[in-house]
């Protein structure tokens, strides 16, 4: 699905492991960015480049201290979604707004548009780097959002060039969110 989209490398983010990106960088004639979005004790921050899982529950402030010590990147993922939980909490999203080397600004499956839009004030208003996730939790949606950007090889790297980068893509379907839930339900299903 990567390459058949015309994309040259992929972010793998999971919810607090990092073993599936492991396996797909292995295999993939693609670059393939290791990555774990982290549960903290006050919502969701994403480390990119990472080689150990970070624990989910610490602070944002531990979290992104756990990032850095692997030379990761701190990357904030739809950090005003109204309709998710687990998003960041805004308190805590402006405490550590000057450690986020990216906000993400396009978020395939965020259903309102001005959710999306605060992000990118935000991140005009305080120079961060903006990017942006298809949030995929099926083929079909790898692709809907992203960045085209200038080459890069390591951590250091991406963070100069998500800074030239541009946003591109559009918000999925709402009808994303009912097959995530059906296969949740499935999931459950199988379990009994």
């Amino acid at each position: 699905a990567i390459q058949q989209r015309g994309l040259d490398g992929v972010a793998i983010v999971d919810h607090n492991v990092i073993e599936g990106a492991w396996r797909v960088q292995e295999l993939a004639p693609f670059k393939v960015i290791v990555g774990e979005e982290i549960k903290t004790a006050e919502g969701e921050i994403i480390g990119l480049f990472l080689n150990e899982t970070i624990p989910l529950g610490l602070s944002p402030e531990e979290t992104i201290e756990r990032i850095r010590e692997q030379g990761g990147v701190v990357y904030v993922p739809h950090p005003f979604d109204s309709l998710r939980k687990s998003v960041i909490k805004r308190e805590a999203l402006m405490r550590i707004l000057d450690q986020v080397d990216a906000l993400e600004v396009l978020n395939a499956r965020v259903i309102k548009k001005q959710d999306n839009r605060a992000a990118v004030d935000l991140a005009v208003e305080r120079g961060i780097a903006q990017g942006a996730g298809s949030d995929a939790h099926h083929s079909y949606e790898v692709g809907r959002a992203y960045i085209d950007m200038p080459p890069f090889e390591t951590a250091k790297d991406f963070i100069a060039s998500i800074q030239q980068s541009k946003v591109l893509g559009h918000v999925s379907s709402p009808l994303v969110h009912f097959a995530s839930s059906y296969a949740r339900y499935k999931k459950k299903l199988s379990k009994r």
